[in-house]
Formats: structure tokens, sequence, C-alpha cells
């Protein structure tokens, strides 16, 4: 492609786009159970994309500039420290999602340790690919602890014994992502604060709706900034705050743990750069619709919208688990449902093609120490009401699944497979793999089944190596 010599009409460049956007997974209706969270509210989207117009030309690089961007900024923090146990001295950070809220948080209390040449984080198994991420653009080491092969929470005790002189920072899960289950905050704090190391709570899924949860009875573990030792604390506001996407909090204890984070540099002849986040020019936009969304909805909106997933999460929960051949893994306390194959004459990646085909989109996960492979169901408000429908879809997705039988992966592929070596993929025996796969090209086929299998086979070093080799020819122009 290239530029138009004249501009195009703004109507047919609108169509365009409908028609572009026609083959995306829906983002309204609770059909999406990953990457889109749906309050099923009418109104909000307006709401919100009315206030993003009016600051997305506004620009955060300096607050001084724009005050405005600077009080939704102290007012959404604040919010946010209120709902998680902050105190008077609690200080935050918007941010542009959960993965720079993390990297953000390991940053901090890599900064902080000027004297540790050799940094490393400790963190449970589950914990989300944002620190692991952190740790391979900050060079930090990952101290990698196995959780419980029966809950997928952190083992306090084996979380304590990793942490050594060069632990600049422990991570915990309210709740992981995978197996939507709370670690044990309270202990994991313990151990660190001990040590005089900080603890950083994920709650970047959990933070606004298990406090909501704990008003309605819900027995939910202590988790948030009034724990001891607990120094910072990661919301998203475009998950359950339900948000448009591009807004997250991370929350410091104090001004003083927060202050590494901050980046300000005067050696050149323009302005002196001062930044909070890891970008310099930041759009008002996202901020702005956070804020709308955040006031118009209040408190009691929040609990209403609480409520709500929690009973469609109660429901899909209970028919899961007394459904023929699913079960559902660990013991989930938010609104994240991992749903594994308890039978071997299918298998789960068929179920995902399947449900596709009916229109919902559930989320393959690969097995992993002793999670088995398994489908991720992200809860939303929007759920609620299509629930049954969406539990019948299922259990025919399950009988149409048996008799297909569970996907084989034949010896040639098996072999081709164990025969990789990461570091020495080439294109050529990328693109051997993808017509093993029956892919053509790089895109994605309807039915991935067959796709998944094969990556499943591959252990994960292998898996990110042809994971990246695909994503790098996905982003070409003309692929």
């Amino acid at each position: 492609m290239s530029l138009p010599t004249a501009g195009l009409p703004a109507d047919r460049i609108l169509d365009d786009l409908r028609a572009l956007r026609a083959g995306d997974l829906p983002t309204h209706g609770g059909r999406t159970l990953a990457y889109v969270y749906d309050s099923g509210l009418s109104g909000l989207d307006e709401l919100a994309a009315g206030a993003h117009a009016l600051a997305s030309s506004t620009n955060g690089l300096d607050p001084t500039a724009f005050p405005s961007l600077l009080r939704m900024e102290n007012d959404i923090v604040a919010a946010a420290s209120a709902l998680l146990g902050g105190g008077p001295a609690t200080v935050g950070t918007v941010t542009s999602g959960g993965t720079e809220s993390c990297m953000l948080a390991v940053h901090a209390a890599r900064a902080s340790r000027g004297d540790v040449t050799r940094p490393r984080i400790v963190v449970p198994s589950t914990a989300h690919a944002a620190f692991h991420k952190a740790a391979h653009y900050f060079h930090v080491e990952v101290a990698t602890v196995p959780v419980s092969p029966d809950t997928f929470t952190a083992d306090p005790e084996a979380m304590a014994a990793a942490i050594d002189d060069r632990t600049v920072l422990v991570v915990v899960s309210a709740p992981s992502y995978a197996h939507g289950v709370v670690d044990p905050v309270v202990p994991v704090a313990a151990a660190a604060r001990e040590r005089g190391v900080r603890c950083h709570v994920d709650a970047c899924i959990g933070g606004w709706v298990l406090p909501y949860f704990r008003a309605l009875g819900e027995d939910v573990p202590d988790f948030d900034l009034s724990v001891p030792g607990v120094t910072s604390l990661s919301v998203d506001l475009h998950k359950y705050a339900y948000c448009p996407k591009g807004t997250s909090v991370l929350l410091h204890a104090d001004a003083d743990l927060r202050r590494p984070q901050f980046f300000a540099s005067a050696s050149w002849p323009g302005y002196t750069m001062l930044n909070s986040t890891l970008q310099s020019t930041r759009s008002g936009g996202p901020l702005a619709a956070a804020w709308a969304v955040l006031n118009h909805l209040g408190d009691d909106g929040y609990r209403s919208l609480a409520s709500t997933v929690l009973s469609a999460t109660r429901t899909l929960r209970a028919g899961i688990a007394t459904m023929d051949g699913l079960r559902l893994q660990g013991d989930p306390r938010s609104t994240l449902l991992s749903v594994a194959a308890d039978a071997d004459d299918f298998d789960v990646f068929t179920v995902a093609d399947e449900m596709t085909e009916r229109g919902w989109y559930l989320q393959p996960q690969f097995g992993f120490e002793s999670s088995a492979p398994n489908l991720h169901l992200t809860v939303t408000a929007a759920n609620h009401g299509t629930e049954e429908l969406l539990l019948a879809d299922l259990a025919a997705a399950v009988a149409s699944a048996r008799r297909s039988g569970p996907v084989t992966m034949g010896p040639e592929v098996t072999s081709t497979i164990a025969g990789l070596d990461p570091a020495e993929l080439t294109p050529e025996a990328f693109g051997a793999l993808l017509a093993m796969a029956g892919m053509t090209k790089v895109a994605a086929p309807k039915r991935m089944a067959e796709v998944n299998a094969m990556l499943a086979v591959a252990p994960p070093p292998l898996r990110e190596r042809l994971l990246v080799e695909f994503l790098s020819v996905l982003y070409t122009p003309g692929s």
C-alpha cells in the first residue's frame, strides 16, 4: 500500500474501516471471553468516546501545560488508592496498561538497588509474562518458583526461600491470569518485608472487582496495600473498571518507593525531559475517558456490575463443573476460569475451534507444569443472561470434539520439532513447519487445533522462537 495521491473522502475512509473491522472478534455482547471487557451498559462507550475526543490532542508529557490531565490523573490515583487499601502516603501513576505498570514496578525496584550488580526478581511460575518482559528489557534475572500443583497458588515457603541478597522484588498475583486464583499475599509479603525487599501485587485484573466481591460477601483473601510488606500494586482500568483500552494504575505505598520510576534528563540543548512512565508523549484521551467512566459509574455502579459478573461467573463455574468431560483447574476466586479436559477421547483445542464456529472465542492455553492444556474464560458483566447458551454450546462443542477424536501429531512433525534448535531456526525451517500445519501463508486458519497441537509439542523456548518468527513475518507489509 502507498498513500493515495489525493486524499480520500471521510465517509469512504470510515466505510473502509468498518469493512476491516468486520473480520475482528466481537468486542461487545460477551462472545469474546479474552482480551475485551464489556460492561453491557448502554451509553458508556459514547461517554468514553466523547471524553476521549475532548482530550485526545493534549499531551501528558508536561502536566504544567495541561493541568486538566494532572487533575484527572490525581483523581484516578486517589480513587484507586481508596479502593485498594492505600494510606495517606500512597502515590501512583496512570500508565498505558498492565504490562507497563508491571514493568515500571520492576524498574523502580531495580533502580532503587544500585548496589546490586545482578539484580533478580522472585516470581511464582504463574506470574504474568509481563514480568519476564520487564526482565528482558531491564536485564534482570528471574527466579521462577513452582506453584502448588493442585491449587496453582504461590508456595509461601518456597517463595521465601528463593529470596537472596540480589533480590530486588517479589511478585504475587491477585488473581493469576491462567487460573484465576489469588496467591497467598500475606505470608509472601511478610517474607519480603523481613528481608527488606519490595513486594508487588499484580492485581491488574482483580484489583477493581475483588474489593466489590468482598463487599458482596465473597471470601476474598487479603491482597492489597493494607497488607504489611506490600509496597506496590497494579490495577487496570480497562479491565473491570470497564474503561477504554489504554489505562492502568501503578500504586506505590509512598513517594520514596516511586521516585526511582521517574526519569529526567537535562543533558541536551532542548527542553528538560521529565517522565513518570515509559512513555514521553502521552495522549490525554485515554486518561480523560477513564476519568469520565469512573465518575459516571461511581461506587454503586461498580458494586452493581460486580454483582452481575459474580452471578455470571458462579453460573458458568457450576455448569462447567458438572459437564461431562470437563473440569475446572484450581479454585478461582475472581472472574477467570481455566477449563481442562477430564477425558482423553478429545482435546480442548478442538473444543476451542468448535466454539469459534458457534460464535464464541475461548482462549487456548498450553500445558505447563501441572496445568493441563485448557481453555481460558474471562467472564464480564455482559455474559450475564447468556450463561445457559454458552454452556449449551460448550456441551455441544465437547460432543463434536469427541466425534472428531484428539488431535495427533504425525511422526514426521514430531521428529522435526524435536530436532529444532530455537537459536538456529531458519526461515526455511519455519516455512516447512507452516506447510506441515496446513498453512500456505502466515495467516491464522479458521481452525487452529492442529497448529495449537503442534505448538504444544514444542518446549517453551522453541514455542517462543516460533511465535517470534510468526510475528516478524506477520508484521511485514504485503504479508
